[in-house]
C-alpha cells in the first residue's frame, strides 16, 4: 500500500504541474489549448540538448527550459490567439487555432529531433529501499521539485500583484479591465506561465521516462482529464485533479496488471460515470 500511495503521489506531483498551466490559460482567456502536449514535448528535448547532450548541470537544462517555453507561449498569445481573440466572434476560432498550433509543434520538434526515444543520465543515483518502499532518487527528487513548484505556482498567484491581476481577470474580465487591469498584458502573463509550467514538466520527467516527438497529444489528453476531474478555470481543482488521476493511474497500474493494460479503459469508464453525476467537476464552474 505505500508503494502505490509514494507512485501515486509522485505521479500526481507532475500531473498537477501539467494540469495547473492548461486551466489558468483557460481561466484568463476562456481557450482550450490544445498544444499543452507539444509544449511538454518542447521542454524535454530542451533539456535533453541541454542537459543530456552538451553535459551542462541539470538545474540549468532546467531554467533554459522554464524560459525557452514560457517565451514561446508569450510570443504564440501576442501574435496568434490575441487577434483571433480580439477579431472572432466564434470561440470554436480559438480551439481550431490551438490544435493548428499543436500540428505545427508536431512539426517542428519532428524535423529538429526525429522520432526516435530520447534520455538524459540520471540526475541522482541510488534507491531508497524500506521494508514497504522502494522508490529510486531521481523519482524523489523530481516528486520534491515538483511539489514545491506547485507550493510557489499558488503563492504567487495568491500574493503578487501579477498572480492578483491574472485572477481578477479569471473572475471577471470585463470588471477586472474597468479597474485599470492590463488585460492584454495579463493575458499574455498567464499565457507564458502556463507554458511554462508545461515545459517545467518535460524537463522534470525527461529524466525519467525520456521523450519522444509523439507522446505531445496522449499528454494533452491527460492534461484534460485532470481539467475535467477538478474543474475548468480552478486551480484547486487543477491540483486535486492531477493527484486524482496519478493515484488512479498508480492504483490501477497496480490492481488491474493481471488483466492487461486495461488501466485507462477503467479510468475513462469511471470518469464517464463521475461527469454525468457532477459535470462541472469537483470545484468547477461551467465550460464556456
Amino acid at each position: 500500500m505505500e508503494q502505490v500511495i509514494a507512485n501515486g503521489l509522485y505521479l500526481g506531483a507532475q500531473y498537477a504541474l501539467i494540469a495547473l498551466g492548461l486551466t489558468l490559460i483557460f481561466a484568463l482567456m476562456n481557450v482550450l489549448n490544445f498544444a499543452h502536449g507539444q509544449m511538454y514535448v518542447l521542454g524535454g528535448f530542451v533539456t535533453y540538448t541541454i542537459y543530456g547532450r552538451l553535459g551542462l548541470p541539470f538545474p540549468v537544462a532546467l531554467a533554459a527550459s522554464c524560459v525557452t517555453l514560457g517565451v514561446v507561449g508569450a510570443l504564440i498569445e501576442k501574435f496568434l490567439f490575441r487577434p483571433v481573440v480580439r477579431r472572432s466572434e466564434r470561440e470554436e476560432s480559438t480551439m481550431l487555432l490551438a490544435a493548428a498550433v499543436a500540428f505545427f509543434l508536431d512539426a517542428v520538434i519532428l524535423l529538429l529531433f526525429g522520432e526516435k526515444q530520447r534520455g538524459v543520465p540520471k540526475i541522482v543515483n541510488g534507491v531508497f529501499v524500506s521494508d514497504q518502499l522502494i522508490m529510486p532518487y531521481d523519482r524523489i527528487v523530481v516528486g520534491v521539485v515538483a511539489i514545491a513548484m506547485i507550493a510557489a505556482f499558488v503563492l504567487y498567484m495568491q500574493y503578487s500583484r501579477p498572480g492578483r491581476a491574472m485572477r481578477a481577470l479569471a473572475q471577471d474580465r470585463t470588471a477586472a479591465q474597468l479597474m485599470g487591469v492590463n488585460v492584454d498584458r495579463y493575458s499574455m502573463i498567464g499565457f507564458a506561465l502556463g507554458a511554462l509550467l508545461a515545459g517545467a514538466v518535460g524537463s522534470l520527467l525527461v529524466t525519467i521516462t525520456g521523450v519522444n516527438s509523439g507522446i505531445g497529444g496522449p499528454i494533452s489528453i491527460k492534461a484534460f482529464l485532470m481539467v475535467m476531474i477538478g474543474g475548468a478555470g480552478v486551480v484547486g481543482g487543477a491540483i486535486a485533479g492531477g493527484f486524482i488521476l496519478g493515484m488512479m493511474e498508480s492504483v490501477g497500474l497496480t490492481v488491474l496488471r493481471e488483466y492487461g493494460d486495461i488501466t485507462y479503459l477503467v479510468i475513462f469508464a469511471l470518469l464517464m460515470v463521475f461527469l454525468s453525476i457532477r459535470p462541472n467537476g469537483l470545484m468547477g464552474k461551467p465550460w464556456g
